[in-house]
């Protein structure tokens, strides 16, 4: 594994289908605090008028707003599977993310475990090269010569 060419996460293409596209766009817009305030302005933009309206009994939706409770379940009920369908592409997403960060990981592991077994064996080869390098030192001290060649002459 270690040996293998690194692995690359795929590419920035969008290979999203035409779903996962708008699943991603409402889940973007829903979960947004500009979704919330927009949202909360219609719905008083729907109360208002109505419990305005409602005096001279000309409200087209009256007080328990039916029609709007109606309105609100039908919008949760469609934007909450759309939701966790991106929710669940995002996690298919991360899961793949981990798997690759797993395998770069432990080649990584693998290759560092390689380079501590080649400094092991340095380190040997260093300590039989000092130890010859010494016994060569010690040889040396102990020869001496008897007459200097040149000296003589």
């Amino acid at each position: 594994m270690a040996a293998e060419a690194p692995t690359a996460m795929s590419a920035v293409i969008d290979d999203r289908t035409f779903g996962e596209r708008v699943s991603d766009a409402v889940t973007r817009v829903g979960g947004s605090w500009a979704f919330i305030f927009w949202f909360s302005a219609a719905l008083a933009g729907w109360a208002a008028p109505n419990l305005l309206l409602a005096r001279s009994a000309r409200a087209f939706d009256p007080y328990p707003f039916i029609f709007l409770n109606l309105i609100l379940s039908t919008v949760a009920a469609l934007q909450a599977p759309v939701i966790m369908m991106s929710q669940n592409r995002h996690a298919e997403q991360d899961r793949r993310a981990a798997e690759h960060d797993y395998r770069v990981n432990l080649r990584a592991e693998l290759e560092i475990m390689h380079l501590h077994d080649r400094l092991q064996l340095n380190e040997a080869q260093l300590q039989r090269i000092e130890a010859a390098i010494a016994a060569l030192s010690a040889s040396q001290a102990e020869w001496k010569p008897t007459a200097t060649p040149l000296a003589d002459a």
